[in-house]
């Protein structure tokens, strides 16, 4: 693998992976909003001004990484909101479809002049967006959003097969961020996982869906 570029990289599991790759001698392309100081002392090609959510981000991408091929993408930008039946924010909700299931795919579409026969995108979704796992409700709009961008792998995996490029959908376990309010493992064990999942990658499991400790997952 010689360059990778992940979004959502300022902080949390983005920056992990960045730090992790890095690391492993990779080049990469770090994209996001707004640049955070511990993202700019890494040796990353840092890209801010970069919102998934905006349906402007394709011409950002294409100018930032010319004609570079990519080795490896990683759709890990997102964000999560606690709606309830009694608390059904709908404008949240949709903000939510823009970044955690559009923004893949406004990604994706962009970048796949710079993808090539062996590349991998890897789209870090959420086990919130399996029905099989719904034991208790709530929380519409992330796992609505989640369950949506699985979809969306999975398209693209049957969609670039023939192209030769591979897709996994990945869930990064509970992970102590911001997003969690710090409960759960530590990003370096959550980015370590999701990395052993990518070097595992095989054509065969090209639209499938993994926990990031090893173990397939129900939709």
């Amino acid at each position: 693998m010689k360059r990778a570029l992940i979004t959502g990289a300022n902080r949390g599991i983005g920056l992990e992976l960045t730090r992790q790759l890095l690391g492993r001698g990779v080049a990469v392309v770090a994209t996001c909003r707004s640049a955070s100081p511990e993202l700019e002392v890494t040796d990353a090609e840092v890209v801010s001004g970069i919102d998934v959510g905006d349906d402007g981000v394709d011409r950002k991408l294409v100018h930032a990484l010319g004609d570079r091929p990519l080795d490896l993408l990683v759709n890990n930008a997102g964000i999560l909101t606690r709606e309830s039946i009694e608390d059904l924010d709908l404008d949240r909700i949709r903000r939510q479809f823009e970044i955690n299931s559009l923004g893949p795919l406004r990604v994706t579409r962009a970048l796949l002049p710079n993808l090539h026969r062996g590349s991998l995108i890897a789209i870090v979704t959420s086990l919130m967006g399996s029905m099989a796992d719904n034991s208790s409700g709530g929380r519409y709009g992330y796992r609505m959003s989640k369950a949506a961008v699985n979809a969306a792998g999975v398209s693209l995996s049957h969609d670039l097969r023939e192209r030769g490029i591979g897709v996994l959908i990945l869930h990064p376990g509970m992970v102590a961020t911001e997003m969690t309010g710090g409960r759960g493992i530590s990003v370096e064990q959550s980015a370590n996982g999701l990395l052993a999942r990518i070097d595992a990658f095989r054509p065969q499991r090209t639209g499938t869906f993994w926990h990031a400790d090893g173990r397939p997952l129900p939709w």
